[in-house]
């Protein structure tokens, strides 16, 4: 990425080689990559440097737009202070502070991290305990039909994590305790888990 400079200002930013005009002479892409750096700069053309301390992880926070700078015959992209996204759901309101309606005069939410984070746990442990609900369905159905011992188990266990899981998201009380919950570290033995835990698996 590289920034055309006149005057100490940036006046164009280039994400990759481009042809352009700049002070009445025509430029080709190849002046990127067979310039020199020095040769580069005696015409305004600088390579952007990028300063990433202030950008987050964007699941988890607002970063700015990006912010570009020339100082000491440097560009530098950076960004400003991420704002962390809705933890809790909130009603939506218009300017001037009144409700927001749907169609049918319903209260529209804003849906925070935990509601999101908490139907992604629900729609898991769906995915799991369907390709087992025959065997429920037949016991219901057909006499004499057990459901086997690993299937009750598993299905039990799934529901226990999926509550569980849930439970541990509604105790966050900020972005970052909510962000540690998802993060995956090595443990002594070697094994890598994080503080969520994951679903049971199904045992034959």
């Amino acid at each position: 990425m590289y920034a055309l400079v006149v005057n100490n200002s940036i006046t164009r930013v280039f994400p990759g080689p481009k042809g352009f005009e700049h002070n009445g002479n025509q430029y080709s892409p190849d002046i990127f990559y067979k310039w020199s750096k020095a040769e580069k700069e005696a015409i305004g053309l600088y390579e952007v440097e990028t300063d990433s301390s202030n950008k987050k992880d964007d699941k988890w926070y607002i970063n700015t737009n990006e912010l570009y700078t020339f100082e000491n015959n440097k560009v530098i992209r950076s960004w400003g202070i991420a704002t962390a996204k809705r933890l809790e759901d909130e009603n939506a309101v218009d300017e001037n502070g009144d409700p927001v309606l749907d169609d049918d005069g319903k209260q529209i939410i804003n849906y925070g991290l935990k509601t999101e984070k908490k139907k992604i746990i629900k729609d898991q442990a769906s995915g799991l305990l369907t390709p087992t609900d025959w065997y429920v369905v037949k016991a219901n159905e057909v006499e004499g039909y057990t459901v086997p011992e690993n299937i009750t188990t598993f299905r039990s266990d799934v529901r226990a994590k999926s509550n569980e899981m849930e439970t541990q998201i509604d105790a966050c009380t900020n972005v970052d305790e909510l962000k540690t919950l998802y993060e995956y570290t090595e443990q002594e033995d070697g094994t890598i888990t994080r503080p969520l835990a994951e679903f049971p698996a199904l045992e034959n």
